[in-house]
């Protein structure tokens, strides 16, 4: 073989192996399958998992947690965390479980991977029917109950900025978008969307409920009403907590309402035919909360503070 002849073979060589080098790269790594967080334990450097002992509690785990619901088979509150919220892309949005009393269970149940996960920034939340629904970033994102897998993203053009939810027996959603326009979006269980409420008496609407009778509460961050729509679309009532600024509203099984204010750090409690009173106050940004029925209590995110309070009921 001549010198002429090896430089040949040798250039054929390195232009297939970056041939093969550039197919690698061209062709994506295999797309892992969703897995759910376990609950809260300790890695050893022999790399064996060991779950935390039952004389231990640890409390914590929020990150801007803005909304909360409650599982009444597990005995477990769902809080809601939306990452770093630095960019809009950020993939970075989790699902943290908490036992009743503020101990933390499961630190990233939904988010302890990326794989097969889209959750950015989740805000107002609800569980009905075996299935988690989360607003986040345009899209109602619906996640197995009992497993924590994701079920479907339902896109919600023309909103902007999604924040609170409610879901009828029937699978029907109910979302508030707060700004720049006050707005209740509604949409179907087959997944179209459409504007259920727009306007006034909605002032910037944050959180969503769903009564006895199978109407829809909403109140404002913009004043102190609470106004309930039947699902033709017509406002069929207004009441009013003590104060305004509010961010969430509960509907328990005797119809009284209770209306967390996160301008002032107050929950109004409004029981039928009643004025409302204040139950609890000194609660710094208290957000989107959600009622846990067996410890007949509510718990409150405290968004930037990385809390959740709990307010036990009469």
């Amino acid at each position: 073989m001549t010198k002429y002849t090896a430089l040949i073979h040798s250039a054929n060589r390195l232009m297939i192996a970056m041939a093969v080098i550039t197919l690698a790269l061209a062709v994506p790594a295999a797309a892992q399958d969703f897995a759910a967080g376990q609950p809260i334990g300790a890695l050893s450097e022999a790399g064996e998992w060991r779950p935390m002992s039952d004389n231990v509690k640890v409390f914590g785990s929020f990150h801007f947690s803005e909304s909360c619901t409650f599982d009444p088979n597990k005995n477990l509150v769902l809080a809601m965390n939306a990452g770093n919220r630095v960019e809009a892309s950020d993939d970075d949005g989790y699902v943290s479980l908490i036992n009743p009393d503020g101990s933390v269970h499961t630190p990233k149940w939904i988010g302890a991977t990326r794989d097969g996960l889209e959750l950015h920034d989740p805000l107002g939340s609800a569980v009905s029917n075996g299935v988690l629904y989360t607003v986040d970033s345009g899209y109602v994102r619906l996640f197995d109950l009992a497993t924590g897998r994701p079920q479907r993203s339902i896109p919600v053009p023309g909103s902007t900025l999604l924040n609170g939810i409610a879901v009828a027996d029937d699978g029907t959603i109910y979302a508030s978008n707060t700004r720049p326009v006050g707005q209740l979006w509604k949409v179907t269980a087959a997944g179209e969307a459409s504007v259920f409420a727009d306007g006034a008496p909605l002032a910037s609407p944050n959180g969503v409920a769903i009564d006895l009778d199978g109407n829809i509460v909403v109140v404002n961050v913009d004043d102190n009403a609470v106004l309930t729509y039947n699902p033709a679309g017509s406002l069929i009532r207004t009441e009013h907590s003590v104060e305004g600024g509010n961010d969430g509203v509960v509907v328990t099984a005797d119809g009284t309402k209770y209306v967390s204010s996160v301008r002032h750090g107050s929950v109004s409690r409004i029981r039928p035919g009643q004025d409302a009173e204040i139950i609890a106050s000194g609660i710094p940004s208290a957000a989107s909360m959600c009622y846990d029925s067996v410890q007949n209590q509510l718990v409150i995110p405290l968004n930037p503070n990385y809390a959740l309070a709990f307010v036990r009921l009469d």
